[in-house]
């Protein structure tokens, strides 16, 4: 069982409760938001304070939070408070050095698309631009400001409603939804750690649509308590739908166990060890039915 070191927010200093909270809650996504303040003038800054909140409407929300340092606000939000509109541009590798280079603090007026090297690109249903470098761009009304305080590291959530979505063409796939390694996309971690969200960094786990798993605790407890397969292998198993039945679990074990079994049968632990050894590889090859009938042969419940 691990250990843990527990903290009470109240008791840290704010920039270590800032880092620690950054630094576990990764990876987030990140809103480049596209905002013009009372005269036109383009600002762009990225916030990871973000996620989509609703499809049915389209809800997104970021946080341009009060600065630790000084307890000041940011442009952008002094924009949306004046022109409720922010395009939110996603960051793919490809730009995520511009992207960090525009979170620097400049001069209110000046553009962060001219100081990161990147192309505005007019909008069709707001004012602010979006960001021609970026594969999706997403336009919207900003609904309303909600605070959460006056002190520094404060979030002000900026709730938005979507109108207009423009995905770069080769990002979708035949169905006409995102491919996540044609978007390749960053995720902001803590400190100066990013994630890049594509390729082998990319995993599936099936969802559970059709009916719920058996469930962990349908397997033998001494299963559960295995040494050899981890939480997420047990879980794996508890996902199937079904339990095999002992003619399943039977001819597994003289079609596919046998050798060990023989090897073995003098020596209870190291058999019970070589099985798990075994449900683990038909784990790895996508075959978890297989390797529930290999542990039931050993541990038939």
């Amino acid at each position: 069982m691990s250990s843990f070191v527990s903290f009470d927010p109240l008791e840290l200093e704010g920039r270590d409760l800032h880092g620690k909270l950054l630094g576990g809650i990764a990876p987030r996504p990140i809103a480049f938001a596209s905002t013009v303040d009372a005269n036109g003038q383009p600002n762009l800054a990225p916030f990871s304070y973000f996620n989509v909140f609703s499809a049915n409407p389209p809800i997104l929300i970021f946080s341009p939070a009060r600065r630790m340092r000084g307890n000041t606000t940011k442009h952008t939000l002094d924009n949306v408070k004046v022109v409720p509109e922010v395009v939110i541009n996603l960051v793919d590798y490809s730009m995520v050095h511009a992207c960090s280079l525009a979170s620097g603090d400049f001069p209110e007026g000046v553009s962060e698309f001219e100081k990161a090297g990147l192309t505005s690109l007019p909008s069709q249903v707001v004012q602010p631009f979006r960001v021609a470098e970026s594969p999706v761009q997403l336009e919207c009304d900003v609904l309303r400001v909600e605070s959460l305080g006056d002190q520094g590291g404060a979030g002000q959530l900026v709730i938005c409603q979507v109108r207009r979505m423009h995905f770069r063409d080769d990002v979708l796939n035949a169905t006409g939804q995102p491919d996540p390694n044609q978007l390749d996309l960053v995720g902001r971690c803590g400190g100066n750690a990013y994630v890049r969200a594509s390729g082998s960094a990319l995993f599936e786990v099936p969802k559970p649509l059709m009916a719920p798993g058996i469930g962990v605790d349908a397997l033998p407890i001494e299963v559960r308590n295995s040494t050899t397969l981890t939480g997420n292998e047990l879980a794996q198993m508890g996902a199937l739908l079904k339990m095999p039945d002992e003619t399943d679990v039977n001819d597994f074990k003289l079609l596919e166990l046998a050798e060990l079994f023989m090897e073995h049968e003098d020596d209870g632990a190291a058999l019970e060890n070589a099985i798990h050894q075994h449900a683990k590889k038909c784990i790895a090859a996508g075959e978890v039915f297989d390797a529930l009938k290999a542990v039931l042969t050993f541990n038939p419940g």
